[in-house]
């Protein structure tokens, strides 16, 4: 546990307490939204919380070669997060009502000619 400093302990475990506590509010706003594309973002989110616990735990355990799993977990959930978030927020913005006007006006440059 040598690995890392006090400070750097408070903010590795404040952020993933904090990433835990966004999860739980975008759910519950979905739930009074009633909108599933947000319940979808909470989902999206966890892979990059797994990612965060990968990386606690290597550093918990003073980063011994027996555990580089865990860097590779890291990195791997790091890049699905990535992308499910990217998906999530796709689904958020489809399902928004701004997104489902059709508006047939030409687009209007604001620079003069």
């Amino acid at each position: 546990m040598h690995a890392l400093s006090i400070p750097t302990w408070i903010i590795h475990v404040s952020s993933v307490i904090e990433w835990i506590a966004a999860i739980w509010l975008i759910w519950i706003y979905g739930e009074v939204t009633r909108n599933r594309a947000w319940w979808a973002l909470s989902f999206a989110m966890l892979p990059a919380l797994v990612s965060a616990m990968c990386a606690c735990t290597w550093h918990y355990f003073d980063n011994p070669e027996s555990l580089e799993w865990l860097v590779t977990l890291q990195a791997a959930m790091t890049l699905l997060g990535n992308f499910t978030l990217l998906a999530a927020a796709w689904w958020i913005w489809r399902s928004s009502p701004v997104a489902d006007q059709k508006d047939d006006a030409p687009i209007v440059s604001s620079k003069s000619r």
